[in-house]
């Protein structure tokens, strides 16, 4: 489906508007990226086990995203082709978050992480593709990097929140409800209930979807609305899929295998490291909680401001140039943290993490956009979050069966794997050339 040649060109203003809701959305995946591991532990799960009760995140988003991609591509609605979408996830993630601390048991717990990344992720593709739908190219790159820096400041805000609670305002991180849950989970985890909703509804409604052409509206409406036909246009599009795009299938398989073990396990190596324990209900693991969530904070600040700085850097080098630079900044930064017994010296280490999750979130979709036609945006956005779900699925599924005898059990080592494969990630996008990317 055809866009209009030329969009509206629109100021920064209006730019941080539409892509405000993805602070909401974010909040809340910075929630699961500092809570979710640390909460299963809290009901008596083991640490081997952690990735196949994280498989929620991958699963919905292998499932979810490629259909509602499809789909909103060939929605014509009065509120807009992306919008219903936008809608009903934040719902859903608001309702996923408000219970979630609330669990009584693992399989509650399991349960409600499934609805919260449902909806996480019905909202998720079609943002990327109301930002490639409303923003002419050589926009992209401040429409994608808006989105990466957003990313950066709502886990700031949601993984620093916790210890702010404590520090600032006086809670004790100690106490807990019968769940064996910290009250700082409670309060935190209803803020970010709000603010999916409000956040979504505020860009919606201040950047509204650009109206549809007759002839767009003529193609959709010729086009099978069925269940068989937006299979089959997903499979149409991965056996079409652009050479680049199957390039940068490699890079994001070793990249978010890394940040899968990177996310399950940060915490309990800094509880090895720093705090000298393995026992998920002691001081010393409630301390490193608490520890990762001010280091996560800290980092997700850097991404912030990197990804702001990406934005020239990407003009004059090119976008696969500066996020293989990132990716090695953020392989040697995983290395290092586990060789760190010091709170603070956590902080340094963290820097190079924080460039990598600045890119990560931004930089990909760039290179992405650029080789995609635009009629396919939302399949093709949807195929590329499957892309970071199977290396997730993977993790998953692999993780479990050498985290003992071959990382003997330790999270230190697990750490400094995710490094090594973000090292790897970097060489994976450098196979792909220049002059592949804004040939579609």
């Amino acid at each position: 489906m055809s866009q209009p040649t030329t969009k509206p060109h629109l100021s920064l203003s209006k730019i941080l508007q539409m892509n405000l809701g993805f602070l909401g959305l974010q909040f809340s995946f910075g929630l699961q990226q500092g809570n979710m591991a640390p909460i299963y532990s809290y009901l008596g799960a083991d640490e081997a086990s952690l990735p196949i009760l994280q498989l929620a995140g991958p699963v919905t988003g292998l499932v979810v995203q490629p259909i509602i991609g499809a789909m909103s591509d060939r929605t014509n609605s009065k509120w807009g082709r992306r919008t219903p979408y936008f809608i009903v996830g934040a719902i859903l993630c608001s309702l996923g978050l408000l219970f979630m601390p609330l669990s009584q048991s693992i399989l509650m717990a399991a349960s409600l992480l499934w609805i919260l990344d449902a909806g996480n992720n019905i909202t998720m593709e079609p943002y990327r593709a109301y930002v490639s739908d409303r923003l002419n190219e050589d926009q992209h790159n401040v429409g994608f990097l808006t989105q990466s820096a957003f990313t950066g400041l709502a886990q700031c805000l949601a993984l620093g929140t916790p210890a702010l609670l404590v520090g600032l305002f006086g809670m004790n991180k100690d106490a807990i409800g019968a769940n064996n849950i910290p009250d700082t989970v409670y309060v935190v985890f209803t803020i970010g209930a709000v603010l999916s909703l409000s956040t979504i509804l505020w860009s919606v409604i201040r950047v509204p979807e650009l109206p549809l052409t007759e002839s767009q509206k003529a193609e959709i409406a010729a086009q099978p609305k069925t269940a068989s036909a937006t299979f089959r246009e997903i499979g149409s599009a991965i056996v079409e899929m652009p050479r680049p795009m199957r390039k940068l299938g490699v890079m994001m398989l070793f990249q978010w295998y890394a940040m899968g073990i990177y996310w399950t396990y940060v915490t309990y190596s800094i509880a090895r490291s720093v705090y000298n324990t393995s026992e998920p209900v002691s001081d010393g693991f409630r301390s490193a909680v608490l520890t990762n969530g001010t280091m996560a904070a800290f980092y997700n600040a850097v991404a912030f401001v990197a990804a702001l700085l990406m934005m020239p850097m990407i003009r004059k080098i090119g976008a696969r140039k500066v996020h293989a630079a990132a990716l090695v900044a953020g392989g040697l930064g995983m290395m290092a943290i586990p060789q760190m017994t010091d709170t603070a010296m956590l902080f340094p280490a963290a820097i190079g993490v924080g460039i990598c999750w600045g890119s990560i979130m931004g930089t990909p979709y760039v290179m992405l956009a650029s080789c995609i036609p635009p009629r396919r945006t939302g399949v093709y956005m949807g195929i590329f979050n499957m892309m970071i779900v199977i290396p997730m699925l993977l993790n998953a599924a692999t993780f479990p069966f050498y985290y003992e005898p071959w990382l003997g059990g330790d999270a230190r080592n697990a750490l400094v794997l995710a490094g090594v494969l973000l090292i790897c990630a970097a060489f994976a996008v450098l196979r792909v050339k220049d002059s592949e990317l804004g040939t579609a």
